[in-house]
């Protein structure tokens, strides 16, 4: 019988696997580097959940690591979403509301003249006039803000599932520019002192969702779908390394001083600035841009008027870095603007060559205390932040342009977070609309008081009929 040979069994040597550890590391450093996309090893790029800490009104306010998909656009465009839909998909849309919400009961009184803000029903549904100012007392723009507000107000209704009749209630729409309290108000004022217990103000969203019979401006999903096609045609490094602005002048909130004017007078001549006055000629011209071009450069600039500014959100939808003195009108969705200050980037400081200090003035404290409180964190600019604060002076506006052109990483993840948020997350889209002002009313009609106020004693006119005395009257 043969004798089986025994197996000689080979061990590697130490040796030997060194070598293979070697190697396994540097086939995994090649793939990281050079077959992983290079988005994935961006550090400025974030994901929404981690950016905005959760409300706590929210009942989903745990915190998720993991990176949650943008709604497609049968979702943005579904006007029908339900409550619980609506806080799925915008869990940080209401913050305003709920806010204007925890500071409790108030009375809604009867003025005794039809001045003032409109005064409107909703009973079973449907939407009534109450009180309103004539025709004869209003510009020709306040009636066209007027009127696409109660539209978008009607459309809300229109499209409330089935399952969630709104509840019946007396609404306070004020249509001027200045907010009001009580009332839906196109802002607020950022300042705590002025937005105090006592203030009742709901900011609702922009009459430009409805329409906006500008040239350069339209309605916003016509501007929607212009900046869309606009940003999948060019890129970061091919858009124009300028800050861009036109505007008028004077055009100022006593607050803000000579805002405006000395952003025009502290660029001039730049060749890092395409910043000018608003200029139109007899023949119509002018030197105004459609509001989708303004994306077509890196920085955009942006300057709030005697309060808010409507072309806010328009700028928002650009994947462009969007600089301003800290805000301070908040409409419905500027809580989601997450800030780094100039301050807070290194190296940027301010100069004194600033039109303020031409006029022998000091340069200003910068932020003031009431941006201390409205603002009181600036974020990370490679994570984190999506707008950048500058002096209210312009005072470092140069500065921190340079700061951002020197590292364009950063500057483009400013830019592409806020897109993706405003425009890919879908927070300025028309379910959003929807969304919110649905939650709006439910939250105003919680708690409203009009007991004993006489509104009943009020002829009331159905919607469809005021609307069309608006027109043809």
């Amino acid at each position: 019988m043969a004798l089986l040979r025994p197996v000689k069994r080979t061990v590697a040597s130490p040796t030997r696997l060194r070598q293979i550890v070697i190697i396994s590391v540097i086939c995994l450093a090649l793939y990281c580097f050079l077959l992983v996309p290079e988005h994935s090893l961006d550090s400025s790029r974030s994901t929404i959940i981690d950016t905005f800490p959760r409300h706590p009104h929210h009942s989903d306010s745990s915190p998720n690591s993991k990176q949650k998909a943008n709604p497609p656009s049968s979702v943005l465009n579904n006007f029908h979403l339900t409550t619980a839909q609506c806080r799925s998909t915008f869990p940080y849309l209401t913050q305003e509301i709920d806010h204007a919400v925890a500071k409790g009961p108030f009375t809604l009184t009867r003025r005794p003249h039809d001045m003032g803000p409109l005064i409107a029903r909703i009973r079973n549904g449907k939407l009534s006039i109450l009180s309103y100012a004539r025709r004869s007392d209003l510009s020709r723009e306040m009636l066209q803000h007027r009127s696409a507000t109660l539209h978008q107000i009607a459309n809300a209704l229109l499209t409330t599932p089935p399952d969630e009749t709104p509840a019946d209630t007396i609404i306070a729409f004020n249509h001027e520019d200045d907010p009001l309290s009580p009332s839906l108000s196109y802002s607020r004022p950022a300042d705590p002192v002025l937005n105090g217990a006592d203030k009742h103000i709901f900011p609702i969203p922009h009459f430009s969702f409805y329409a906006w019979p500008i040239a350069t401006v339209g309605s916003f999903p016509r501007a929607s779908s212009a900046i869309s096609v606009l940003e999948s045609e060019i890129s970061w490094s091919n858009k124009q390394p300028q800050a861009i602005w036109r505007g008028t002048t004077w055009f100022n909130h006593p607050r803000a001083g000579r805002l405006r004017q000395d952003l025009v007078a502290s660029t001039k001549s730049q060749p890092w600035a395409d910043i000018a006055p608003l200029v139109v000629h007899a023949n119509g011209s002018s030197n105004g841009l459609p509001i989708e071009d303004f994306c077509r450069y890196r920085y955009i600039i942006h300057t709030e008027g005697v309060t808010y500014s409507g072309r806010f959100q328009y700028h928002q939808l650009c994947a462009s870095v969007v600089l301003s003195p800290p805000i301070a009108w908040m409409q419905h969705v500027t809580h989601l603007v997450r800030p780094v200050f100039s301050h807070a980037l290194p190296g940027v400081e301010r100069t004194l060559t600033s039109p303020a200090a031409s006029r022998k003035e000091k340069l200003a404290p910068y932020p003031a205390s009431w941006v201390k409180s409205a603002w009181p964190k600036s974020y990370n600019p490679a994570t984190e932040a999506n707008m950048v604060f500058v002096a209210p002076d312009w005072s470092d506006l140069e500065a921190t342009i340079a700061w951002l052109e020197a590292h364009p990483k950063i500057a483009e993840g400013i830019a592409r977070r806020q897109r993706e948020l405003f425009h890919g997350a879908g927070y300025l889209s028309p379910a959003a609309e929807k969304c919110y002002w649905r939650a709006l009313l439910r939250g105003w009609s919680s708690v409203v008081r009009t007991d004993g106020q006489t509104f009943e004693d009020l002829d009331e006119i159905p919607w469809e009929e005021f609307s069309l005395k608006e027109i043809h009257k």
